[in-house]
């Protein structure tokens, strides 16, 4: 089977976590540490902020949900762009708080909507870049535009679960930003370019009074001991990073223009997946998955038409291009 549907690193994880990984399960009949001591500490040299501002998470998703415990009481509101990641609206719901949800634009952000959507009762906004599923970026300039128009009052959560795959062109300081905006939070997991999704590590960056309120609703032991110790060994692993960067940056080319050779239209993306129009998305989505080929829906969106694809490998992409070529042509 390959699998193209949930945004993995096909290349796998670092050998250096790997072995890391499995060393440390030698200690697993204890409890981890549940300061994450180590990680954080690699962290805190690799990203130049002190580990009191640092706050672990079983992913990146569950940094999304602490946030949203952090800072939203019931009837308060959550801003945040439609096609947005589905935690964002789990995390409202979860809080029993409101749903504001804004209109995008080209399929991504309307931060100006987003701005104006704003009001008294807004405690938490959810902003993605690159955003999934549709791919869409921010620049970084428009980007801090925004933050510096947001109020005090309303907690940023900037989620950044696909930034390594951005091109150096594209890069911009949310580390930095971090400490000029006391209501900022960022995100980021390492379950993407760093090939760990089954062992579940992100992180959050903020400054110590928003990180002691997360790490308050932390739960203790939320990130076991073998994935402390092989993020801790793929976050030293810059060459592997690029490498995935660098491959995927070619996979989505291969992936694009073999679409638009089949006559399909697909949108623009900064991440390691490429969203593309179908049609009939369900039925397309079975056959590939006859012929071994794993992509997602896009029905929980509202994009019914739309499929998500992975960027594999090299030959996976072009697996996954002729199935597509074989699908349509039974489907007429």
């Amino acid at each position: 089977m390959i699998l193209l549907a949930s945004n993995e690193n096909p290349r796998g994880m670092p050998e250096g976590a790997r072995q890391a990984g499995a060393a440390a399960l030698q200690g697993a009949s204890n409890y981890p540490d549940g300061n994450g001591t180590a990680l954080k500490a690699a962290l805190s040299r690799k990203l130049g902020v002190d580990a009191g501002w640092l706050t672990l998470g079983s992913g990146s998703s569950e940094i999304l949900t602490l946030a949203a415990q952090a800072t939203v009481q019931p009837g308060h509101s959550v801003v945040f762009s439609q096609y947005g990641f589905v935690v964002y609206a789990q995390a409202a719901a979860q809080m029993l708080a409101r749903a504001t949800v804004v209109p995008a634009t080209d399929y991504g952000h309307d931060l100006a909507a987003m701005r104006a959507a704003m009001d008294d009762g807004t405690r938490l906004v959810f902003v993605a870049n690159p955003n999934n599923p549709t791919g869409s970026f921010i620049a970084g300039p428009a980007l801090l535009g925004f933050l510096e128009s947001v109020p005090a009052h309303v907690t940023v959560l900037l989620d950044e679960a696909y930034t390594e795959y951005l091109s150096p062109a594209q890069r911009y300081d949310s580390i930095g930003w971090v400490r000029s905006f006391p209501n900022l939070v960022v995100a980021r997991t390492f379950s993407k370019a760093y090939g760990l999704a089954g062992l579940r590590v992100g992180y959050g960056v903020a400054q110590p009074e928003l990180t002691a309120r997360l790490n308050a609703r932390r739960p203790r032991f939320n990130v076991g001991t073998p994935a402390l110790a092989a993020a801790a060994a793929a976050l030293a692993d810059d060459a592997f990073v690029n490498d995935s960067r660098e491959m995927n940056a070619a996979g989505r080319v291969q992936l694009r223009n073999g679409l638009a050779e089949l006559g399909l239209t697909s949108e623009p993306s900064a991440g390691n997946f490429v969203m593309v129009c179908v049609g009939d998305a369900q039925g397309i989505s079975a056959r590939l998955l006859k012929a071994g080929i794993a992509v997602s829906t896009l029905d929980n969106y509202g994009l019914p038409q739309w499929l998500r694809i992975t960027v594999g490998l090299p030959q996976q992409n072009e697996r996954v291009l002729e199935a597509l070529r074989t699908a349509l042509d039974a489907a007429g």
